[in-house]
């Protein structure tokens, strides 16, 4: 078994600064607390409902001095973290971005690859690639943030590659129940993978969001849960090789369920046309 962790928090607009120390402060409470793997909300350096402008202000170069101090953080714990941010790339576009970063150094970088049309998301470049599964004290990591959720194949696609655990940083608003009252524990449950979503809690410029962490089991049953109005430090203890196990046996040679074996991807075509493409 290996103790994970999600950090509920409110973070400071625009003060990526500020944010940064307290990020580096919740990874030593998570670690002093034997967690091995600690994930933040999404763009947690510099909040979500900011405009254009203050993006550009606030973006930032992966890997460069924000992820360096997280860097120093996870090796004084001897931790792996993940924590959003904006990104901006050599040639100057901006991307929701989330990092995954151990003890030596930034391990991976996911741009988000779907984008609702909602806060900063409006103005920002959508990634064009999953990043394939990390191996992690807390098993084979893949990165997805927020409204990926929305969307069945995310998460069935880091399944296939052998993810074992999810880590999804978010910024639901307070309108936003059904992901955490249904569709974190569908995803979870339908891929056999545990999924830890960090959210955001409090309010932003009018936007109130829904706090309600959670981290799920394969089986997608909730192993811990955050109050929706307040931060917290989320623990729950997983066993990443549950993740493995995609072959149910209930009644042997009565009632079998391999999840991934029984799949039918010659029927799946569709899935991958454009919309309104007829198919035979």
């Amino acid at each position: 078994m290996v103790r994970v962790a999600a950090v509920q928090m409110q973070p400071a607009l625009l003060d990526v600064q500020q944010n940064l120390a307290r990020v580096a402060d919740w990874v030593r409470q998570a670690a002093a607390q034997g967690a091995r793997l600690v994930v933040f909300p999404e763009v947690t350096l510099s909040g979500y409902a900011i405009t254009p402008d203050e993006a550009q202000a606030a973006a930032m170069p992966i890997p460069g001095p924000a992820t360096d101090v997280v860097s120093r953080a996870c090796a004084e714990a001897d931790t792996h973290v993940v924590v959003g941010l904006l990104e901006r790339d050599p040639e100057g576009t901006l991307f929701n971005a989330s990092v995954l970063i151990g003890p030596r150094g930034l391990r991976a970088v996911y741009r988000k690859t779907h984008l609702p049309f909602l806060g900063i998301d409006r103005y920002l470049a959508a990634g064009d690639a999953f990043v394939p599964p990390v191996d992690t004290p807390a098993g084979r990591l893949g990165l997805l943030i927020c409204y990926d959720l929305r969307f069945p194949e995310p998460i069935r696609v880091h399944a296939l590659h052998g993810a074992q655990v999810i880590a999804l940083s978010t910024a639901w608003p307070a309108a936003a129940t059904l992901y955490p009252e249904f569709m974190a524990r569908s995803r979870a449950a339908e891929n056999r993978v545990t999924l830890i979503a960090a959210n955001r809690v409090g309010e932003e410029r009018g936007t109130r969001y829904l706090g309600r962490s959670l981290i799920v089991s394969p089986e997608g049953n909730v192993l811990a849960e955050a109050p929706p109005d307040r931060e917290a430090l989320l623990l729950a203890e997983i066993e990443p090789s549950q993740s493995d196990v995609k072959r149910l046996v209930f009644t042997p040679g009565e009632y079998e369920l391999d999840l991934f074996g029984d799949r039918r991807p010659d029927l799946y075509r569709p899935i991958t046309e454009e919309p309104g493409v007829q198919t035979a």
